[in-house]
């Protein structure tokens, strides 16, 4: 499943394509995409054509467009406009892709919704949802205060609004609105394992299995560290390091292990190559090899999922250690 700087490597390419233009027309292929729509594919492309899309906001790995039902304002227009009740939500689930194309352009295989959206020079004129294995979807959602009166999310105009479906969880480390202090408070408080918290969306979003992983490796921490024994340096050392991986994830297009993620562009991302933890079970420690030190990556099962540790620099947790 995508993770944030997936997530993100998308929004940053929707925003350059689909901000301040109008949804001339929707067909929806596939309904099935359509099911957390409650009230139909009708409903959903009747409120859609006609909108003008303002924005692209991300929490966490939640993606939304806030809508305006108005035109965009002139340029002797009087500064401002009413503040958007309602966005179009897109989750991208195990094979979401969300596609700038040209009418030209022989639609996708896995094609489900097809937005047509008002001329720009020398932009695409279609956005397309695919989804092969159709555990994403889109459908129209509130936009609700934000619970701290700070933006939403990541967007280019930001605004102290949020999707009602995202608005159970905490900010991520990228966001510039993310609270250290109230985290720490929060993690000490846990009682749990460290990469158990981690990816409690609750407590910090974003960080999904591999981003976890590589941030543990890098702070040399363990996952299973207790989080009430964690001092505040330590908890500042793995936010940093989640910090760190996922701005490099960003930079590199995100990390792709197959084909069904991919950008607004349909390129893949290439983060995977530079990976120090995840998936490198057999493999050299790559730190511990600088060193001089044999040491080699091993797996162990997690939460039904894996996790990958050097048992060298990340060393299981003794209880009476700390």
């Amino acid at each position: 499943m995508p993770e944030l700087p997936e997530v993100e490597v998308v929004r940053r390419g929707l925003v350059s394509w689909v901000r301040g233009r109008t949804i001339t027309a929707v067909d929806v292929l596939d309904p099935r995409s359509l099911r957390r729509h409650a009230l139909g594919p009708e409903d959903f492309a009747g409120n859609l054509e006609g909108a003008r899309v303002l924005d692209v906001v991300r929490r966490g790995k939640f993606l939304w467009m806030p809508l305006a039902d108005t035109p965009a304002p002139s340029a002797d227009a009087a500064p401002g406009e009413p503040a958007p009740a309602v966005a179009l939500m897109a989750h991208l689930g195990m094979s979401g892709q969300l596609l700038m194309q040209d009418p030209g352009v022989p639609d996708e295989k896995h094609l489900k919704v097809r937005l047509r959206l008002s001329p720009a020079e020398g932009m695409p004129e279609q956005l397309r949802f695919v989804d092969q294995r159709i555990f994403g979807g889109l459908f129209l959602t509130s936009l609700i205060p934000t619970d701290d009166g700070g933006p939403g999310g990541l967007a280019e105009t930001p605004l102290p609004l949020i999707a009602e479906e995202a608005s159970h969880i905490a900010r991520d480390p990228l966001d510039p609105y993310f609270s250290f202090d109230t985290f720490y408070r929060r993690l000490r408080a846990r009682k749990t394992g460290l990469k158990r918290a981690l990816l409690d969306q609750g407590l910090v979003s974003g960080i999904g299995n591999i981003y976890a992983d590589e941030a543990l490796w890098k702070a040399r921490l363990h996952y299973a560290r207790p989080t009430d024994t964690l001092r505040r340096a330590d908890a500042l050392r793995v936010l940093d390091a989640a910090r760190e991986v996922m701005t490099d994830a960003l930079a590199a297009g995100g990390t792709s292990f197959d084909s069904l993620y991919v950008n607004v562009n349909g390129a893949s991302g290439y983060f995977d190559r530079s990976l120090n933890a995840y998936g490198r079970a057999g493999q050299e420690c790559k730190r511990c090899a600088a060193a001089g030190l044999v040491s080699i990556m091993r797996r162990e099962q997690f939460m039904n999922r894996s996790s990958y540790t050097c048992p060298v620099c990340q060393p299981r947790p003794s209880r009476g250690r700390w």
